[in-house]
């Protein structure tokens, strides 16, 4: 098919040369980037009081339980915050949308990687993996609150409550730490999504390479 001169036919509607795009492309706003560092800073103080309150040799090197306990309750009501500040960005709002849809291409990453296939497998802006790893670290978060407020505030539920719940809270928190650990582990082997939260923008190879149907 050709065009005839003045008329805008099919080589008019040519995209940008690979060559004039930027290098780097955005992928979080600095809000989204806060909500992130704020969240990993409560999380790690949740954890680690919570190990100097149930390890006998951390308690016995911090002492002052009383302290500790006080931190790890605030710090554990205050998980949420951040996320329920961060709502106010429209930026984080569209990428909790993009994290709580799974479709296709998200079952045949879960495939490839439970075959341990090597290569790039299909991904939008967030992986399933990715995806995955926030819904378990949502509900686990709200599941730490409810059963951490009936345990703080005991004369307000019977004691069948309050034993179930610290059964749940303490093997629940056991649960949180081994899945945050191997968060932190693939984030350490993927340098330049780190610095993508670190900076807000990510190399455009990288982008296409991980993360193919993204459109940034």
């Amino acid at each position: 098919m050709t065009s005839t001169p003045g008329s805008a036919g099919p080589t008019a509607a040519t995209t940008t040369p690979r060559s004039e795009l930027p290098a780097r492309v955005r992928r979080f706003s600095r809000g989204e980037r806060w909500i992130h560092r704020t969240s990993a800073v409560l999380m790690t103080v949740c954890l680690v009081s919570a190990a100097c309150l149930y390890l006998p040799s951390l308690a016995q090197l911090v002492g002052r339980r009383h302290l500790v306990v006080t931190i790890h309750e605030w710090s554990g009501i205050l998980l949420p915050a951040p996320f329920l500040i961060g709502l106010v960005s429209r930026a984080f709002r569209a990428d909790l949308r993009r994290l709580n849809r799974f479709g296709a291409h998200d079952r045949q990453w879960w495939r490839a990687a439970l075959r341990r296939e090597k290569g790039p497998r299909p991904a939008g802006k967030f992986n399933a993996g990715q995806k995955s790893y926030a819904a378990w670290i949502a509900g686990a978060t709200l599941v730490m609150l409810g059963t951490g407020l009936i345990m703080w505030f005991t004369h307000l539920t019977p004691l069948t409550w309050r034993t179930g719940s610290t059964f749940v809270h303490d093997w629940l928190a056991l649960a949180v730490s081994v899945v945050l650990a191997g968060h932190i582990g693939k984030a350490l082997a993927d340098p330049e999504s780190r610095r993508g939260l670190r900076t807000g923008s990510v190399d455009r190879a990288w982008a296409e390479r991980e993360h193919s149907l993204w459109r940034p």
